[in-house]
């Protein structure tokens, strides 16, 4: 039933979107270092998970497109966005990735060569619109742009090149092999940045244990078996809910009250995946989607 794996991308939104409060508590600590022990953590969880079902390990070229994986959707997401954040605002970034929706919507049915569906890329136009009001805008640079749209296209690689893989490695090991192999190459990125590694204090160590074993073990598992259902195109929809989950637990955390464009910003989200849903009630392929979804079981 596709409302199942919408559950599941719903669930990954909101832990994401939910993570911004915690992410607070490490904005000092060292980020490339930090997501190096976040990703180990997550992998050593993942592979635990994936040992209790059946031994399926990556052929070489799956594991070429694997490290893809974790060189762009982990490691390039987390240098081009620690770049962009010195030349343009959070809310310029946060308002150009989350164009990701529209563009998973236009490349996803290309790389599974199909059509793109009207009334999906409509939706997503949709919920673009939202986020970006929820998110808003500010002061940037030209290279605070450019790094942006580079975040961008690395968050749309993290599901674009995992998709082929969902069938036969299933999202538990297909999160845990882009896991562990991001640790290698984060390690190897550090003396370009100048990065200098140190140990977390004990607040900063639960904040990592929380990033690595919720916000990466859990929502990739659920990210990727929303994809796995859905299709990308469909779950990429979804992705708007993530600062719209951000505004929510921030407001709460804050008690600070949302302004009008925000408020505005939340419900054309909400009229977008209305929109998206339909879409999917519509479309003849759950019945694929559900054949599929059997054969990977969130383990």
């Amino acid at each position: 039933m596709p409302r199942r794996y919408a559950a599941y991308c719903v669930l990954t939104c909101a832990i994401l979107g939910g993570s911004f409060t915690v992410s607070r508590s490490i904005v000092d600590y060292p980020i490339l270092t930090g997501q190096a022990l976040r990703y180990a953590l997550a992998a050593l969880a993942l592979f635990a998970l994936a040992a209790r079902g059946e031994s399926r390990r990556p052929t070489a070229r799956e594991l070429g497109r694997l490290a893809l994986v974790a060189a762009t959707g982990l490691v390039a997401f987390n240098v081009l966005l620690l770049f962009a954040l010195r030349h343009a605002d959070p809310a310029v970034i946060a308002t150009i990735v989350g164009v990701s929706p529209l563009l998973l919507a236009l490349l996803g049915p290309l790389q599974a060569r199909r059509r793109p569906a009207p009334r999906l890329l409509g939706a997503a136009a949709v919920v673009v619109a939202g986020a970006a009001l929820v998110s808003g805008f500010g002061a940037h640079d030209r290279e605070g742009l450019v790094a942006a749209v580079g975040v961008l296209c690395c968050e749309a690689a993290f599901s674009l090149l995992a998709a082929p893989l969902l069938p036969r490695l299933g999202p538990v090991r297909v999160s845990a092999w882009s896991t562990a192999l991001a640790v290698p190459i984060l390690l190897l990125t550090l003396p370009l940045t100048g990065e200098r590694p140190r140990l977390p204090d004990l607040g900063e160590a639960a904040a990592l244990a929380f990033l690595g074993l919720v916000l990466t073990v859990v929502a990739f598992v659920c990210w990727y078996t929303g994809v796995a259902g859905l299709g990308v195109d469909r779950a990429g929809v979804f992705l708007a809910l993530v600062p719209v989950c951000a505004l929510i637990t921030t407001s709460l955390v804050d008690r600070a009250e949302p302004g009008p464009a925000k408020v505005a910003g939340v419900l054309l989200v909400g009229a977008g995946l209305v929109l998206a849903a339909r879409r999917v009630n519509q479309d003849p392929a759950p019945a694929a989607a559900e054949r599929q979804g059997r054969e990977l079981p969130v383990r």
